[in-house]
């Protein structure tokens, strides 16, 4: 049977090819009001930025360095670091670039660490996202689970522990260093991991690099009163932040930000005439464009009016799943909300992330109280 996806010898007239991407992004958007259960923002339509699309558009090698290529808009993307600089509590010093995902931003915060502290290994919460250890794999480094409190958050005591456990393996002497991941938001929880704490407890250890990983939490820690330990200016020493995830970009994206003075040395390409200490090297213009419309279009203001509605709306669906019986539970200011695992079919209509006996929704800006009213009388009815 042929498929409309399938590629054949021949190609096909361009409106055929649109017509199957048109009923795909259709059929996407009738989802829309029940996909619950994942932090990403599908509220934010980008299709006036058509014209980018038109051409190729390559930010190769570093933000802040002019390259031979010319097809670059790393114009738009130092705008868009210098706005995530100044949230993120960095400086003057502070490098930074648009990556490809959060991933990509432990995996760039790793690699800094690894070359302050080559022996170091990497101590992550057992709450921690996937790709922490993906990265320490890809970077051959030993990694530590650390015990997580009942908040879900990183227990600094237990890290002290296994700091000094590593240290007096040493003779005593102190040890090769420790790179501690932090995680602001956690995937299933939301919790805020207390950034001086660790930091404190990892000295046991000697030298400490303490990565923030801030995908979704660290735009929610930042318009939160009072705001929590969560970057740079509170004792990180990178950061990864996503860009598709409360702000919606259409296509996956981060950035990543530590002081310039961590960075190993750069190689610079003879024929891009650009120095490169980033991961990708030929990276997408897209992604930074379409960052720096959202940013320019929203303006500060507009972030932090997003982040309070969606805070409203965890609150309304911890309540609401409350009367529904569901036991929910929220660690204070997050957007995400834990509750009872439904049965099957509830988790598949509304696109709910499980975990054990649990599942959770996130409050993006298109998630609304009508939807989570929605979701609670389905939970009765179950």
């Amino acid at each position: 049977m042929n498929s409309p996806l399938r590629i054949e010898e021949d190609g096909v007239a361009a409106e055929q090819v649109w017509s199957v991407v048109t009923a795909m992004v259709g059929e996407l958007r009738q989802r829309v009001p029940r996909m619950l259960g994942f932090p990403a923002n599908l509220a934010w339509d980008a299709s006036a930025a058509h014209s980018l699309l038109s051409m190729l558009i390559n930010n190769a090698g570093d933000p802040s360095e002019h390259d031979d290529s010319g097809n670059d808009v790393k114009s738009f993307e130092r705008a868009v670091l210098s706005w995530f600089t100044g949230i993120a509590g960095g400086d003057r010093d502070t490098y930074g670039y648009v990556t490809a995902s959060g991933s990509e931003g432990i995996l760039f915060g790793l690699f800094v660490a690894r070359h302050r502290f080559p022996r170091a290994p990497v101590y992550l919460s057992a709450d921690a996202h996937y790709s922490v250890r993906k990265a320490a794999t890809i970077l051959r480094m030993e990694t530590v689970t650390v015990p997580c409190r009942d908040d879900g958050t990183m227990d600094p005591s237990a890290l002290a522990r296994l700091c000094r456990r590593h240290r007096d393996a040493r003779g005593g002497r102190p040890g090769d260093g420790a790179v501690v991941v932090a995680t602001i938001g956690t995937v299933m929880r939301g919790a805020v991991d207390d950034l001086p704490a660790l930091r404190e407890a990892a000295l046991a250890a000697g030298g400490v690099h303490l990565h923030a990983d801030a995908a979704l939490g660290g735009l929610v820690a930042a318009f939160c009163h009072p705001e929590p330990a969560w970057n740079l200016a509170h004792g990180a020493d990178s950061v990864s932040v996503s860009g598709h995830k409360l702000l919606g970009c259409p296509v996956p994206c981060g950035v990543v930000l530590t002081p310039r003075r961590y960075l190993p040395p750069a190689p610079t390409g003879q024929y891009l005439g650009a120095p490169d200490h980033t991961l990708g090297c030929s990276r997408s213009g897209l992604a930074a464009a379409l960052l720096w419309c959202r940013l320019r279009e929203a303006g500060t203001r507009g972030v932090r009016e997003t982040v309070h509605r969606c805070r409203r709306t965890a609150a309304y669906a911890t309540e609401a799943l409350a009367a529904a019986g569901a036991h929910p539970e929220r660690f204070p200011g997050a957007l995400t909300v834990t509750f009872d695992r439904p049965g099957p079919r509830t988790c598949a209509t509304w696109h709910l992330a499980t975990q054990g006996d649990r599942a959770h929704l996130v409050a993006m800006p298109h998630v609304t109280p009508q939807a989570v009213d929605a979701l609670c009388a389905d939970l009765r009815g179950s």
